[in-house]
């Protein structure tokens, strides 16, 4: 997995251009980084949720609120681009949460914080390179076994998880979307892991394995 924490040069160069007043650049940086934020979206959109907003709307209400705010990022730069437009996609996704927990509370709290299409990716990501443990149980029901184990973590494990495998951020990426240091976000990984593997019965899932 990718280790790098600043944007790509094509990104900084697009970045430069929006400087020196490229009103076209923009739409290039949003163009270049728009699968990814669907990608993010889409992870963390549920059954439930989907059927009152959609993932691509959510999209153009982030990519609109960037242009609003690209000045005071350029100015200020805390962080990489592609990583600032993720952190205004999650607070749009978790805000329309808010919303449509507060207009159908009974309905939308039921549904696991996880999506299933991401928990099951997530799931075949983490035993992806791994043997059966036992001989009487197949891969898809240890999928199963690990998608329910997944459900019983706290939010934020599934989150770095979910950052890690299915995103595939770097632990420094990590670091700057959890405002910890690299160390740390790898440290929690390692965690999360370990809690996965306690609740995951007949296996010994850690970091080396994955």
């Amino acid at each position: 997995m990718k280790e790098s924490v600043i944007d790509s040069a094509e990104t900084q160069r697009l970045l430069e251009q929006v400087r020196a007043g490229d009103k076209e650049a923009i739409d290039q940086l949003l163009v270049r980084c728009r699968m990814y934020l669907c990608n993010v979206v889409e992870m963390r959109l549920g059954d439930r949720l989907r059927q009152r907003i959609d993932a691509s709307d959510l999209v153009q209400e982030t990519q609109m609120e960037a242009v609003r705010r690209l000045e005071e990022f350029l100015r200020k730069e805390p962080m990489p681009f592609r990583l600032w437009l993720r952190q205004i996609a999650h607070d749009r996704l978790l805000k329309a949460h808010r919303r449509h927990v507060q207009a159908a509370r009974r309905d939308v709290t039921k549904e696991v914080p996880l999506p299933e299409k991401s928990s099951l990716m997530l799931a075949k990501q983490l035993l992806s390179d791994r043997s059966t443990p036992s001989q009487h149980v197949s891969k898809r029901e240890q999928t199963h076994l690990v998608r329910q184990a997944l459900i019983l973590l706290p939010e934020i494990d599934r989150e770095i998880l979910l950052m890690r495998h299915l995103e595939e951020l770097s632990y420094p990426e990590i670091g700057y979307v959890l405002g910890i240091s690299p160390d740390a976000a790898r440290k929690r990984y390692g965690r999360a892991l370990l809690r996965l593997a306690k609740v995951f019965p007949g296996n010994n899932l850690t970091e080396q394995q994955i």
